[in-house]
């Protein structure tokens, strides 16, 4: 029996050779290379435009037959000399590489920043100097504890890394959507990580802080509690990537032209506004869309709804930093708006998503130390670790000190130096001078720069070497309280809700004790609450190195407060059916349009409704797999017939119960009494709900959806409610 051939000299397909080879057996498959090419339209770099798309080996060849290994015979083995399967084989065996060990699950999406108020008499670094210059950027957000399957709204800081490509070499601004964090001093990075992380004798429970090593070890560090104020807060579960501030967290230092030092913190304002989901939404929309904030990010770029952010700094001098009434080089600590004010400076517009996510996203290398000329380091010995530990990192997971060879890490400005060969290499020196000085002349490859090259800002240091913390990073409770009492009423609840739920997934109850132990220091009645909602005595008060503070309430460090204007950028969810009223369906569509905001709708079948008017509507979502929690607000529109068939059908019944329990403005239309009722609503029906009987009555709707969430409900829907109206205490 002849020997089938992968391919054909005279280009014929197998079985029409004039060597009559036998047929080919029952299920074979014919080469690809026959077929119409199937390719995506994009290129690579074994790939030219205009040329034919056929698949090749790592090594350009082009393939014949990419659905049969090379056998001795039809039923043979396979052979050894079988390149084409070796190539692919050992790519795929080396797809992974090791995922990061914090921030694993991430998404990126590329933009441009444009600078509108010049920073010259501050620094010579000209992205922040030269106005009207447009920088090329990539963000990555991300989470900190999950591995890179978790899923997206747990509750966790999220990061907010940015990479400016800046002609002046790459700058990266490794920030999270909180201006603060756990630890004073890098050394103790990995106890921390490895006590948030799932614990190692059963490998659980995953991206989640709600385990007795995490509250161990915070409940003995008392610098941790202003963090875990922001922690428990709604902050680390919001609505998008697209509702979140992003910090640079460090003080780091401005450099200008006559050598003068300004210190700078750095502040990303989203334009969509801050929003938060609940906690029961959250661990819903877990299970109804684990990719909720990817899919939310792809989609307003991918609509043209491109996010944006202001940068803000605060800017700020020695003899300022010294009348602080804390360490602003202590990354436990913030310097509120209030006092040092935000001067806006630019805005950055995510205006693209990545080609391919592991080239870009899962590839893309930020290391804090990544700075150019007019900006430097401050001493905060927490950034410090983190310059060493980030570059460390990327040799890790990326295999190469030549990490920047890879077209997201590259800088795009002129890269010259006498770094050669190591692993990977794709570019290396020209020319016969490696080294520097060099007498070679003009063919001798670059010199140093002078005055046009990085220089450190020459910061005084002396005294001796210790290990020791600063006297000044003492006060670990003072800003903890000022976060906590900043907070809207209902916001102050969440928190509290957070730390009895957290709390009581600790077995040991002596842990649950010493953690509340600290809340006595931040705020009694707080204490007492969580205490209440633990069911135990509140402990006595944690010894405090420094008395706790009074200070003035931040409004800038509520949610709530610095909401969005209007319903922009947001999703309703319609749910219809069979004969809804196409008057009200249609005026209700148009409005939404007109705001910029989204819809989609939900319906008990796929292929979606037929109106009372004729019109086939399609669906989004069938309604077991469009709960409410996808969406910010609801519109209840089904005839009376369609009503009543749903309220037999639990999903439906959850789609309102859902958003009354989450809070969200629903309208409904004259059919919607018997689901409602189904879904065990009240006889009496809050504000938080509006009539859509009529289409002149959906302009109000609307106006409403600004507000997001009608929060009065929550006082009377939530067992530990009533607490939440006591009025905030401070100055």
């Amino acid at each position: 029996m002849a020997t089938k051939k992968t391919a054909r000299e005279d280009g014929k397909l197998p079985g029409q050779s004039p060597n009559k080879e036998p047929p080919l057996p029952k299920g074979a498959l014919l080469p690809s290379s026959f077929a119409e090419p199937q390719g995506n339209g994009g290129e690579t770099h074994q790939q030219a435009a205009g040329e034919d798309t056929i698949i090749t080996t790592q090594q350009g060849v082009p393939i014949a037959d990419d659905q049969n290994s090379l056998r001795a015979g039809q039923r043979g083995p396979t052979l050894l000399e079988d390149f084409i399967l070796r190539d692919k084989i050992f790519h795929f065996d080396h797809e992974r590489i090791p995922e990061r060990v914090v921030h694993a699950r991430g998404y990126g999406a590329h933009g441009v920043f444009e600078l509108t108020d010049s920073l010259a008499d501050v620094t010579t670094a000209k992205v922040l100097s030269e106005v009207g210059r447009e920088t090329d950027v990539f963000v990555r957000f991300s989470t900190v504890a999950g591995r890179a399957g978790s899923m997206d709204l747990a509750r966790d800081v999220r990061g907010f890394a940015v990479k400016f490509y800046t002609s002046q070499g790459n700058w990266d601004l490794v920030g999270n959507n909180i201006p603060v964090f756990f630890i004073q001093d890098a050394i103790k990075f990995p106890d921390l990580v490895h006590a948030v992380k799932e614990e190692p004798d059963r490998a659980f429970p995953q991206a989640q802080s709600a385990h007795d090593n995490f509250w161990d070890f915070v409940s003995l560090m008392p610098e941790a509690w202003h963090m875990i104020m922001w922690q428990m807060s709604d902050r680390t579960i919001p609505r998008s990537f697209r509702t979140m501030e992003g910090f640079g967290v460090h003080s780091f230092r401005l450099v200008n032209e006559a050598g003068k030092s300004t210190f700078v913190k750095f502040h990303w304002k989203p334009r969509q506004g801050l929003q938060s989901v609940l906690w029961n939404e959250a661990v819903k929309i877990n299970g109804a869309d684990p990719d909720f904030h990817r899919r939310d990010l792809w989609d307003a770029i991918e609509s043209g709804d491109f996010p944006q952010w202001d940068l803000g700094v605060q800017l700020f001098d020695e003899d300022m930093a010294a009348g602080l009434d804390f360490d602003h080089l202590d990354a436990t600590k913030l310097i509120p708006e209030e006092v040092v004010p935000l001067r806006m400076v630019g805005t950055m517009t995510l205006n693209r998503t990545v080609d391919n996510f592991f080239a870009e996203t899962e590839q893309v290398a930020f290391c804090t130390q990544n700075i150019v000329p007019g900006i430097d380091f401050s001493d905060d010995p927490l950034l410090h670790g983190r310059n060493f530990s980030y570059l460390d990192t990327q040799l890790k997971r990326l295999g190469s000190p030549n990490f920047t060879h890879l077209p997201i890490n590259a800088p795009r400005c002129p890269v010259m130096h006498f770094q050669q060969d190591g692993h990977m290499a794709m570019v290396n020196p020209k020319g016969r001078a490696n080294y520097e000085p060099n007498s070679w002349g003009a063919v001798g490859g670059p010199r140093e720069g002078g005055t046009r090259g990085f220089a450190s800002f020459p910061a005084p240091a002396e005294g001796a070497k210790l290990r020791v913390r600063s006297e000044t990073f003492a006060d670990h409770y003072s800003q903890a309280r000022q976060f906590y009492r900043s907070q809207m009423p209902i916001e102050q609840k969440h928190l509290r809700d957070a730390l009895v739920f957290e709390l009581s997934k600790c077995e040991r109850v002596d842990i649950r004790a010493r953690a509340v132990s600290h809340l006595v220091n931040i705020d009694a009645e707080m204490a007492a609450l969580v205490a209440d909602g633990l069911g135990m005595e509140v402990p006595p008060a944690a010894v405090a190195a420094r008395p706790t503070l009074d200070l003035p309430l931040s409004p800038a460090l509520s949610i709530i407060a610095n909401g969005p204007p209007s319903f922009r950028g947001r999703k309703l969810g319609i749910l219809l059916s069979d004969g809804s009223d196409a008057a009200i369906f249609k005026a209700l569509t148009a409005a939404i349009d007109a705001e910029g905001a989204v819809w989609e709708v939900v319906a008990p079948r796929i292929g979606g409704v037929t109106l009372d008017d004729g019109a086939m509507i399609a669906a989004r979502h069938k309604i077991d797999g469009g709960a409410s929690v996808l969406f910010d607000a609801v519109a209840v529109l089904p005839s009376a017939e369609g009503a009543e068939r749903l309220s037999t059908d639990a999903p439906s019944r959850d789609f309102v119960s859902d958003a009354f329990a989450h809070c969200k403005f629903i309208g409904f239309g004259k059919g919607a009494s018997a689901l409602f009722a189904a879904a065990r609503l009240p006889e009496e029906l809050d504000a938080g709900f509006v009539p859509l009987d009529d289409k002149g009555h959906v302009g109000g709707f609307v106006e409403q959806l600004s507000q997001l969430r009608f929060w009065a409900r929550e006082m009377k829907v939530d067992l530990d409610a009533k607490s939440a109206a006591k009025p905030r205490k401070g100055k």
